[in-house]
């Protein structure tokens, strides 16, 4: 799935307000008349942006995965919209099954706004210094206690990161982030404590400490929700071949 968060209150399902999870079973209703309950790979906050979301869902329904594609979609609102779809065993589990996800955030760095980039860029205009970002970045990577880029308390907050890295494309910074999960806000603290590095407001030294301290938290600074967007998940055997799409 691909969608603009922009309008929705998170990816989870909520009585009174509009969520991606509840236009998708509206949709999947619309199509099939079954009551369906939808589970993401990945849950995303209010406001935030998804290009590889994945979800599943058990179904009736005997419609061949073409169908699934063109039909939700025509059910669906313009900001969201199914990219492919599988016929999957009984025992794929979308969530556990997942090896890692992979989040981007997008800062512009510029002196100037920009009206097409606004709702999918979080605007810095002062200068950031890209080779302090990566250089605090090398703290991330690896098994670690990840709460205090969390407000989670207690539980198991320990997640492997894969990839932390910050690039540059004209005046557009890239933050990637790859982990096998991530904590409640995860992201969005990294780049709000990154932010601070990259303007010389904190030495990388103090965000290496607050990094390992343990301490939920402890990287206060959240970056806002709009410049965030779920890139992708990664399995071991899917999606499958082509011929099964």
């Amino acid at each position: 799935m691909e969608y603009d968060g922009t309008r929705y209150h998170g990816s989870q399902y909520q009585a009174n307000a509009p969520t991606i999870q509840g236009e998708t079973e509206r949709a999947l209703y619309q199509l099939t008349r079954e009551k369906i309950r939808i589970t993401a790979a990945s849950r995303t906050d209010a406001g935030v942006h998804a290009r590889g979301q994945v979800v599943s869902f058990k179904t009736q329904a005997a419609f061949p995965p073409k169908t699934w594609v063109k039909a939700l979609n025509f059910y669906l609102p313009r900001d969201i919209a199914i990219k492919a779809a599988y016929k999957v065993d009984n025992d794929f589990d979308v969530r556990h099954d997942a090896l890692s996800r992979e989040y981007r955030y997008h800062i512009l760095n510029s002196f100037t706004p920009s009206p097409l980039m606004r709702r999918f860029t979080y605007l810095v205009p002062q200068p950031l210094d890209i080779e302090a970002l990566n250089y605090a970045c090398q703290v991330l990577l690896g098994e670690h206690d990840f709460a205090p880029f969390s407000s989670v308390v207690g539980g198991q907050t320990n997640r492997r990161v894969y990839k932390a890295e910050v690039s540059k494309q004209e005046d557009l910074l890239i933050f990637d982030m790859e982990a096998n999960s991530f904590l409640p806000h995860q992201v969005r603290h990294t780049v709000g404590g990154l932010i601070e590095v990259g303007l010389g407001k904190m030495k990388v030294e103090t965000f290496w400490e607050l990094a390992r301290s343990g301490k939920a938290g402890a990287i206060g600074l959240t970056a806002p929700a709009h410049g965030l967007c779920l890139m992708r998940i990664n399995y071991a055997d899917f999606p499958p071949s082509s011929e099964e799409r």
